[in-house]
């Protein structure tokens, strides 16, 4: 028999030699205590990611749970500034600890590291994806909900949370455009190939109320992301209006203080799992 050159591809599937694959996910840190793991998704940008992930974490906090929200957004952070959260984070040599909310939520965000928080984060995709890892390997969360707000589209940082952070479930984003169908459909796939549950879908920016008369405007057509749910067979979980008081609490650090229960639907399921 050939000397072993650890490349299996060379050799038979009898060898004995031939090792399964090795897992990729990462343990947080020993001292930290982490529930249930969710990832905000979606197959391009501009859909509203962050503003789901923070209403949603905001939505569970008033339910009484514990939650963090990891920004896995590196290169374009808005966690923090949503939260009216600073830094900077701090740590011993063993962890780094979550920044708190002012209800609570714990937040990390490479915001919270930078010494000015509009300093542009230059960094390769190796680079950044082993930031990602370590806001999940090094950070002392205390949750029962973390969150991970992740970048748009399914390039390195997706692919590198995908395959390091055991989670639980991804909840896709989407706006109600044309585009929705194939924005979904990425997202879906890529979820498919790493063997990642799909918890559903909220549609962002659905419709404005008329503050007259009340009335729902669709000002991008109505029924496009709930034919897309329907032909993957996912729950659509909830649709969120544009409203001008949440982009301005946004604006100025207090998301907490919105009082809007879109996700309660969302919110409902994810405590039902």
């Amino acid at each position: 028999m050939s000397e072993c050159t650890h490349d299996c591809s060379t050799c038979g599937e009898s060898c004995g030699s031939r090792q399964e694959p090795q897992s990729l996910l990462k343990e947080h840190n020993p001292n930290a205590h982490v529930g249930k793991v969710y990832g905000i998704v979606s197959g391009k940008g501009g859909v509203g990611k962050s503003m789901v992930t923070s209403q949603l974490a905001v939505t569970m906090r008033r339910r009484g749970h514990s939650v963090g929200v990891l920004d896995a957004d590196v290169t374009g952070p808005s966690i923090p500034k949503v939260f009216g959260v600073r830094g900077p984070a701090t740590g011993t040599e063993d962890a780094l600890n979550p920044c708190l909310s002012s209800t609570g939520i714990e937040v990390m965000s490479v915001n919270l590291l930078l010494e000015n928080e509009t300093d542009p984060v230059v960094w390769r995709g190796p680079v950044i994806s082993g930031v990602v890892q370590q806001f999940w390997t090094d950070v002392l969360w205390n949750c029962d909900y973390l969150f991970v707000d992740m970048p748009p589209g399914t390039g390195d940082v997706s692919l590198s949370v995908f395959q390091s952070i055991p989670l639980d479930g991804i909840i896709i984003v989407a706006s109600p455009q044309e585009l929705v169908s194939m924005v979904v459909e990425k997202a879906v796939k890529m979820a498919e190939m790493m063997d990642i549950p799909i918890v559903g879908i909220v549609e962002n920016m659905s419709y404005i109320t008329c503050p007259d008369c009340g009335k729902k405007l669709y000002l991008f057509g109505e029924g496009k992301t709930r034919e897309a749910a329907a032909r993957h067979c996912l729950p659509l979980l909830a649709q969120m209006p544009i409203d001008p008081k949440l982009a301005e609490l946004s604006d100025a650090g207090r998301i907490e203080d919105f009082q809007g229960d879109w996700l309660a639907s969302a919110a409902d399921v994810l405590e039902g799992k």
